[in-house]
């Protein structure tokens, strides 16, 4: 954002940023205990947090979980968890799994031998999801980040399998991505290494207080969907009706094809509209939703 206001001009306030999958709507954060800020976290106050973690995603017995300073903590310590070798990443998908195992040594394979793999599911950026089928790989992690609008499609009956791990984001379905939570669910004993690489007290007291309340709050994550769902309609109308074409995503954002992706961006951003393009597809280019406000600063832009 910041390089797209040097190069196209105004303040930060002027724009609207879709290049994210951020709800654009966060869930309002409550009143918090004076202990929140000024304490220590206490285990109780873990313990709340993973109860209603618990709950909210249904998570078998037998598999753990770990709350972490947002997913990216978890990607750039997983790589950690076995001896460098091949590691399948399908393509195209978010890049920092690709660039966390490289860096520890790892090369990336198609082959289905892998030692490792990942699956993000639902995928970033065209919504492709994943069956459990195609968990075959000794250390398998599953990328749930954009999975809770669409639980129906969650893989996480299949954490007591041993070696696998989902990830969960915190951020971006409930809208509070400056939170840093995340969550690691799965095998025990590789919950048990993640929990020693990231140390004591890894997520702060506002965090942890902050997402215990909306994992609790079920109606709201109902109602959020329900609104998700109208948005991206809303905003597939909106763009198809100027000559894109559909091509997958989830609710928080969308995927189209265009006929030149880098000249859609530039008239977007001359709106101080800011999107996502992908130097693997130049037709291709990815919306995240509008807040309620952002619609018709959106439209004039297109």
């Amino acid at each position: 954002m910041d390089a797209a206001v040097s190069k196209y001009g105004g303040v930060r306030s002027d724009w609207v940023d879709l290049s994210t999958g951020i709800n654009p709507v966060p869930y309002s954060v409550p009143t918090l205990s004076n202990d929140a800020w000024t304490a220590l976290p206490d285990q109780d106050m873990a313990n709340a947090l993973i109860d209603a973690a618990r709950r909210f995603w249904n998570v078998p017995q037998g598999a753990d979980i770990l709350a972490t300073p947002g997913a990216s903590a978890l990607i750039a310590q997983i790589p950690r968890l076995a001896q460098p070798g091949s590691v399948q990443i399908a393509a195209p998908t978010y890049n920092e799994h690709a660039a966390s195992f490289q860096a520890h040594g790892w090369s990336i394979s198609n082959t289905p031998t892998a030692m490792a793999q990942v699956l993000v599911h639902p995928n970033n950026p065209d919504g492709h999801v994943w069956n459990s089928s195609d968990i075959t790989a000794p250390l398998s992690i599953v990328d749930e980040s954009f999975c809770d609008v669409a639980p129906h499609h969650s893989l996480i009956n299949h954490t007591t399998r041993s070696g696998t791990l989902i990830l969960k984001s915190f951020g971006k379905f409930w809208g509070l991505a400056g939170l840093r939570l995340g969550f690691a669910v799965g095998d025990p004993d590789l919950i048990a290494r993640l929990k020693e690489m990231l140390g004591p007290w890894p997520v702060s007291g506002v965090a942890l207080e902050v997402g215990a309340a909306a994992l609790n709050d079920l109606n709201w994550a109902a109602q959020t969907r329900t609104r998700l769902n109208q948005d991206a309609e809303r905003l597939d109308a909106m763009v198809c009706k100027r000559g894109a074409a559909i091509l997958g995503g989830t609710s928080l954002f969308r995927l189209y094809q265009v006929d030149d992706a880098a000249q859609w961006q530039d008239k977007l951003a001359h709106g101080h509209v800011w999107s996502r393009i992908f130097p693997y597809a130049d037709n291709w280019i990815r919306l995240g939703l509008p807040a309620p406000n952002d619609w018709a600063q959106v439209e004039t832009a297109l």
